[in-house]
């Protein structure tokens, strides 16, 4: 088997990667097991390079606040601000400390420079405003989103006033009480007022789409493209606040259903500017759905990836990571009937591996789950391998 297995093992290059694919696709996942380390950030680096210089690829999204991912983009494209601030202000979830995240972002403006605007590469982030303890105040998306229409659409077209979204709006800290997260009668999210910003964010983003040919032909698109990001923002975390409330058994597995489908609007909007290469967990990015436990309690929905694979077919394609061991959290060798064991087996590295080939050799073979040491090392699902179009294996990981 092991030689089987050797067979569907190539280098971790974009032209391999193509050949296992029928058709490039216009969203390319490339999902993580962890989080924080480097050396897969590295990888995931020197892969986009290859498909901006090889494939045509223009854009990199990752798994960071879409909202301030706008400053990364900003200085990639045209070196507003500076790489530290930059560093500082347009990542979330502590990923501008990355040292591999900081050469993502000077590569990109390096080779955007003296570029025209039709070759710059550009950057996203596709996550909402949320953090594991907190979320967002819907403020900063709401208020961008009225402005953008208060600057090119007739004042006696829009529902409110920006008087009016800032009394119901309220204090941010509000919005943003940590305590909200695990005790829902702390969340504002089911308010009176809350329950207006509701209505008067759809009212916002249906003015927006009735007013789609006006605002295209007046304004620049990367600002019409800017508030319709804000619009999914607002109506987003305003839907998020709301199911903080709840009380009901469902509550943490919808909340997390909601972050997966404002990831998913975000990955269809970016699909549709061209080719992208993504970045985030295997759990985001897969085709299966997601689970984990929480409190004693098994929580499932669908991923962002499984949403936007539904849509967009072979327009969409992932690429599970698997890692041997990242012995400086306790992951050790993997146990040799495990997905891991067997790849751990093969001589090389790094590699990518056909998926749908592996899954054929294995046949009737159904390797063991692997258990893995540390709470932050998500293990391959052996049930989901033919669903995946490859997997990229790295045998040992170096602490960052």
């Amino acid at each position: 088997m092991t030689t089987g297995i050797k067979d569907t093992a190539h280098a971790v290059e974009a032209a391999a990667v193509m050949r296992l694919l029928p058709a490039r696709p216009r969203l390319l996942a490339l999902g993580e097991p962890t989080h924080g380390e480097d050396t897969l950030l590295d990888l995931r680096n020197e892969l986009f390079r290859q498909l901006v210089e090889q494939e045509g690829y223009r854009s990199i999204a990752i798994e960071s606040d879409c909202m301030m991912g706008l400053v990364v983009d900003d200085y990639v494209t045209s070196g507003t601000g500076t790489l530290e601030e930059v560093m500082e202000r347009g990542f979330s979830h502590g990923w501008g400390a990355s040292a591999a995240n900081r050469e993502l972002v000077r590569w990109m403006r390096a080779y955007n420079d003296g570029r025209p605007v039709s070759e710059r590469l550009r950057f996203a982030g596709f996550d909402g405003p949320l953090e594991i303890t907190g979320v967002a105040s819907p403020r900063q998306a709401l208020t961008a989103l009225h402005a953008y229409l208060t600057a090119w659409v007739d004042a006696d077209l829009l529902p409110c006033t920006a008087e009016t979204l800032g009394r119901l709006l309220g204090a941010d800290d509000r919005w943003t009480n940590p305590a909200a997260m695990m005790d829902p009668s702390q969340s504002v999210g089911q308010t009176p007022e809350a329950k207006q910003l509701r209505l008067l964010a759809d009212d916002l983003v249906a003015l927006l789409d009735t007013q789609t040919p006006h605002l295209i032909a007046a304004s620049l698109r990367d600002d019409w493209d800017r508030a319709r990001m804000y619009g999914r923002t607002a109506t987003g975390l305003l839907r998020y606040h709301f199911w903080m409330a709840d009380t009901s058994p469902s509550r943490m597995a919808r909340l997390c259903a909601l972050r997966d489908s404002m990831m998913a609007a975000n990955l269809l909007a970016i699909a549709e500017r061209g080719p992208a290469l993504l970045h985030a967990h295997n759990g985001h990015l897969q085709r299966d759905k997601s689970t984990m436990r929480m409190g004693g309690l098994p929580l499932e929905w669908w991923s962002a990836g499984a949403i936007v694979s539904a849509q967009l077919g072979e327009g969409y394609a992932f690429l599970a990571t698997a890692l041997g061991t990242i012995r400086h959290h306790g992951v050790e060798t993997p146990p040799p009937d495990t997905i891991e064991g067997l790849l751990y087996a093969l001589p090389e590295d790094r590699y990518v591996v056909d998926a749908r080939r592996l899954a054929a050799i294995l046949g009737d073979v159904t390797p063991a789950p692997r258990v893995s040491a540390w709470f932050g090392y998500s293990p391959l699902d052996p049930a989901h391998v033919a669903s995946n179009d490859g997997i990229v294996f790295v045998k040992d990981v170096p602490q960052s």
